[in-house]
């Protein structure tokens, strides 16, 4: 491991260079997979997987002064959301049947739910990635061949800042609300319906 020093006068001159950063928030594109595991499930309840992604590629700026390089936080290009689902239902449902139907269409409600904290959550989510780029002051070193590990001392200064680490629980303890909310709602009584 590369160990980047932040002498004081070369710490001093790369604060001239910190910039203002660029954030740009995208979801990732996502996709649903219906399976039937081998063994038998609850016969009354589906479950869904959901992949989160939590992404943070920067951009970097490089300045080259007297004694080396100032390496600054230019731009933020994040992608958080959820990528795939995987919906699973007991086999003892077979496709396209009353009950099958009726649990896809319960556990589709749970995906809802999922992608309405990533919708209602993008503002707070947005800044959160905002400060945590603005509070990262720029790191020098004195070779090119340091500058590499500069950028990625940068982006796990990014990740690990709190108000990141607070937006994600904050996003983890919404999904259990929303999905409890969604199990609550459920009276089963579209299920009941198709063994009658």
């Amino acid at each position: 491991m590369i160990f980047l020093a932040r002498p004081v006068f070369a710490y001093d001159d790369c604060l001239a260079y910190k910039l203002s950063p660029k954030i740009t928030l995208d979801t990732p594109v996502w996709s649903k997979e219906v399976v039937q595991p081998l063994r038998h499930m609850d016969l009354l309840h589906g479950n869904v997987i959901a992949t989160m992604v939590d992404n943070y590629d920067i951009v970097a700026d490089i300045t080259n002064i007297e004694d080396g390089y100032c390496v600054t936080l230019k731009s933020v290009f994040a992608t958080v959301g959820y990528s795939d689902f995987l919906v699973q239902i007991d086999i003892r449902h077979q496709p396209d049947t009353c009950s099958y139907n009726a649990i896809l269409s319960h556990e589709d409600e749970h995906i809802r739910a999922y992608l309405s904290v990533i919708d209602d959550y993008k503002k707070e989510l947005k800044d959160s990635i905002y400060t945590a780029a603005d509070s990262i002051t720029p790191i020098f070193v004195r070779n090119a061949s340091d500058i590499d590990a500069a950028i990625t001392e940068l982006n796990a200064e990014l990740q690990a800042h709190p108000d990141l680490i607070l937006i994600k629980q904050k996003i983890k303890a919404a999904e259990e609300i929303r999905n409890k909310r969604v199990d609550q709602h459920d009276t089963g009584e579209t299920l009941r319906k198709c063994f009658e």
